[in-house]
């Protein structure tokens, strides 16, 4: 009986880790970008990538020039959370680099966190580098058609986000029911400016 017993526990204990393999990737991961904001964003995103692969892809390869090959390695063989993918990504785009040669920088200097990561590329706090990388989220967002809250400082870049059908600040970013995902091809919002044509 005890046997029968252990057999099922560890039987349990495989499917568990099976379904939450995903989520395991980012138990303690803390992308240490020096911005809470940013922070929170990649958390975030996340859920997103982990939930809806393949329009995470597509963001990646269409609009950051990035290899699919090398986005579905990172996602799989290689551990990556989609946050850290978009980093490496978005930071390549804005350096003018390949995003693999981001993440071979990350690879070798993980333990530094991505607020260091960037300022090794010219990305330093404060700079219009940083603030293209910041603003970046946000259209991003929108073709994705996922709400998404913004800090003071994206308030005033972009001071009529969110005043259309989505209201951002009632959102809970862990339900993604009813929302419209698009396709990862500008099929979400369009314009930049929240006014969305998802489904709700």
């Amino acid at each position: 009986m005890s046997h029968r017993i252990l057999q099922g526990v560890a039987l349990a204990l495989a499917l568990a880790g099976a379904a939450g393999g995903a989520h395991a990737q980012t138990v303690g991961w803390n992308p240490r970008t020096g911005d809470i904001w940013i922070d929170n964003t990649l958390g975030d995103m996340n859920r997103y990538g982990t939930r809806y692969r393949d329009p995470f892809v597509d963001e990646l390869v269409r609009y950051h020039g990035a290899p699919r090959d090398l986005v579905v390695e990172l996602l799989g063989p290689r551990g990556w959370t989609p946050g850290d993918v978009y980093m490496a990504c978005n930071i390549a785009s804005i350096i003018g680099r390949p995003c693999r040669y981001v993440v071979d920088a990350y690879d070798r200097d993980r333990g530094q966190g991505w607020g260091n990561i960037a300022k090794q590329m010219g990305i330093k706090p404060g700079s219009p580098e940083f603030h293209r990388l910041k603003q970046g989220f946000v259209p991003v967002y929108d073709r994705w058609s996922r709400p998404i809250v913004l800090d003071t400082e994206l308030q005033r870049a972009y001071p009529d986000h969110g005043k259309g059908k989505y209201k951002h600040e009632a959102y809970d970013r862990d339900d993604d029911q009813g929302e419209d995902h698009g396709n990862g091809h500008g099929h979400g919002h369009g314009n930049g400016h929240g006014k969305g044509h998802g489904k709700k």
